[in-house]
C-alpha cells in the first residue's frame, strides 16, 4: 500500500479542522449564546441536531441523550448565514378571524368538515384545527424538500425523530424514556390499533375501555379480534374513574389491556395522579397491559398539567404503551404522524418487527417526521399562542351554551372539543344533529354509540379550534335552532 507522506497530511487536516471551528461559530454567532438557568430554556435548546444539524445549548444534565455522530449533522446542509437570516415570527395575530381561509379550507379540510359540507355550513365538527400550521414547521420541510432527496427512512422512524419526541416527553412531561423506545408511527390513530394487536393475540382477549370515549379504542379492539368491556364514566359523578367498577370488570387470564384516553376526548377530563395511580395499581395487580392515548397532551388548560400515567415509575412504565400525535396540538392531521413510546426497547423491537415497518409495508413519511421535529423544537411559541386562543374560545362557548336553555355544559380542562348535554330535549342527538344541519346549516357531532359508545347518549359535541368570528356564528344558529325544540 502507498504511503501518504506525513507532512501533507497536517495542512489537510488543519484546513478541515479550521473550515469546521469557523462553521461552529459562525453558528453560534448566529443562535447566540444560550442562558444556563434551566427554568428559561430556549426552544431548541438541548436538542439533538436542534434545527437539523446544530444545538443553540448544552444538553440536559437530567435527561441526557445519546451523542448524534458528527457525521449525522447536518441533517440539512444549511450556511449559518441562512440561519441567522431567518425571521422571527410574531404569532399574536395567527388566531385573528382573518387568520381562517375558508377558500382553502373547503378544499382541503375533509373528514366531516369545510370540504365536504355544503358552502353555507359552518363545521363544529371534526377535532381538526381552521388554523394554517405554524410557518416554522412550513420552513422546516421547505428546507428539507430543497435537499431534492425523499428515500426511505429507517423502519422505526428517523432518528433525529426518535430523539426529539424521547428529549420532548422528558422536558415536558416528566415521562423518562430513550430514543429506543420510540416507534414513528402512520398517524396516533394507527399507533392504538397497533398496539391492540400486539397486546390482544388470542381469540376472545378482553380490553376494558371508557365509556364514553372515542370510537378509535373500541374500532381498534375489534379489528385485533378482542372484545370490549366497557367503563362508565359518569356525568353526576364528575367523569371521576370508579376503581370499584374497575376492578369488577377485570377477568384474570382473559383481560389483557387497560386503555386511557389523557386527555379524555370527547370529555376534556386531565386525569389526576390519584386516579393514575389507581388504575396503574390494578393494571400492574393483575398484570395487564395500559394502553395510554395522550394525543391531546399539547392541549391542556391551567391550572391543569398533564401528567402521563407511564411517569408515575419505571414498574408502570415497563407496563404502558403510550401514544403521541402533532393533529391536535399542532394542526398536521395531514400528514399522519404518530408516536409510540414502548416499555421497554425490547418490546419496541418486538412491535415495530410485527408492524411489518421492517419490510416497508407500514411506515411514516420521512417528510412528516421533520414536521414533528419542528414541532416540537421550534413552533413552541406558536403552539403557546394557539393554546392561549383556544383557552378564550373554550371559555366564551362555555358560557354561550350554559346560557342556552335546557343546556349543560362543564369546561373542559384539556382536548379543543365540548360536550354539551341536551338530553332535557327529549330528542335522540342524531335526529337532533340532522335536523341543525338541515335546517341551521351549522354540522355538529352527536353523541351517538357510532362515535362514542353507549355512553354519550343526551350530548352532543362540537370543535372551538376556530376563529371566534366563525364560532360565533356556529353558536347562533345552534341557539336558534335549540329554540326549535324547545
Amino acid at each position: 500500500m502507498q504511503s501518504i507522506p506525513f507532512p501533507n497530511i497536517i495542512p489537510n487536516f488543519a484546513n478541515a479542522t479550521l473550515k469546521v471551528i469557523r462553521w461552529i461559530t459562525l453558528l453560534a454567532n448566529a443562535l447566540g449564546t444560550p442562558k444556563k438557568d434551566s427554568a428559561s430554556i430556549p426552544a431548541t435548546e438541548g436538542y439533538p441536531n436542534a434545527s437539523w444539524g446544530y444545538t443553540n445549548g448544552q444538553s440536559s444534565t437530567r435527561f441526557p441523550l445519546p451523542t448524534v455522530p458528527l457525521e449525522r449533522a447536518p441533517f440539512i446542509d444549511i450556511e449559518p448565514s441562512q440561519v441567522k437570516n431567518r425571521p422571527v415570527h410574531n404569532h399574536s395575530e395567527r388566531f385573528a378571524d382573518r387568520a381562517v381561509d375558508r377558500v382553502t379550507l373547503r378544499e382541503r379540510a375533509y373528514n366531516h368538515r369545510w370540504a365536504v359540507q355544503p358552502p353555507d355550513v359552518i363545521p363544529l365538527t371534526a377535532a381538526d384545527s381552521d388554523f394554517p400550521v405554524a410557518p416554522e414547521i412550513i420552513e422546516a420541510m421547505q428546507r428539507y424538500l430543497h435537499g431534492g432527496y425523499l428515500s426511505y427512512g429507517p423502519a422505526a422512524g428517523l432518528p433525529e425523530f426518535q430523539e426529539t419526541v424521547a428529549y420532548t416527553l422528558q422536558k415536558k412531561h416528566g415521562l423518562h424514556c430513550s430514543a429506543n423506545q420510540v416507534f414513528a408511527t402512520n398517524s396516533a390513530a394507527s399507533a392504538l390499533y397497533q398496539v391492540a394487536k400486539f397486546v390482544l393475540t388470542e381469540p376472545g382477549d378482553e380490553a376494558i375501555i371508557a365509556d364514553p370515549v372515542d370510537f378509535l379504542f373500541e374500532r381498534s379492539v375489534h379489528a385485533a379480534g378482542g372484545r370490549i368491556k366497557r367503563l362508565p364514566l359518569r356525568e353526576d359523578a364528575g367523569y371521576t374513574i370508579d376503581t370499584d367498577a374497575l376492578e369488577a370488570l377485570i377477568r384474570p387470564g382473559k383481560t389483557k389491556l387497560l386503555s386511557i384516553c389523557n386527555p379524555h376526548n370527547p370529555l376534556g377530563r386531565v386525569w389526576r395522579r390519584g386516579e393514575l395511580e389507581n388504575v396503574a395499581e390494578l393494571a400492574l395487580r393483575y398484570g395487564l397491559w395500559i394502553l395510554s392515548d395522550e394525543v391531546w397532551s399539547d392541549i391542556v388548560y391551567t391550572p391543569h398539567r398533564h401528567l402521563p400515567i407511564a411517569a408515575l415509575g419505571q414498574e408502570v412504565g415497563q407496563r404502558t404503551f403510550s401514544v403521541f400525535g402533532f393533529s391536535k396540538g399542532y394542526g398536521l392531521a395531514g400528514l399522519r404522524l404518530g408516536a409510540i413510546v414502548s416499555p421497554t426497547p425490547n418490546i419496541h423491537r418486538d412491535l415495530v418487527e410485527k408492524s411489518h415497518a421492517n419490510e416497508t409495508a407500514y411506515g411514516v413519511s420521512t417528510l412528516s417526521q421533520v414536521a414533528g421535529i419542528a414541532a416540537y423544537q421550534s413552533a413552541d411559541s406558536w403552539q403557546q399562542a394557539y393554546l392561549a386562543h383556544l383557552q378564550q374560545q373554550r371559555d366564551y362557548a362555555v358560557s354561550r351554551l350554559n346560557s342556552m336553555s335546557g343546556v349543560t355544559c362543564h369546561s373542559p380542562e384539556g382536548t379543543h372539543v365540548l360536550f354539551p348535554n341536551i338530553a332535557n330535549f327529549g330528542i335522540d342527538s342524531q335526529e337532533m344533529i340532522d335536523l341543525l344541519l338541515e335546517r341551521h346549516r351549522v354540522a355538529l357531532v352527536p353523541g351517538s354509540p357510532q362515535f362514542f359508545g353507549p355512553g354519550a347518549q343526551g350530548h352532543i359535541r362540537l370543535s372551538f379550534a376556530t376563529s371566534k368570528g366563525i364560532l360565533a356564528e356556529g353558536l347562533d344558529r345552534l341557539e336558534t335552532g335549540l329554540r326549535e325544540f324547545g
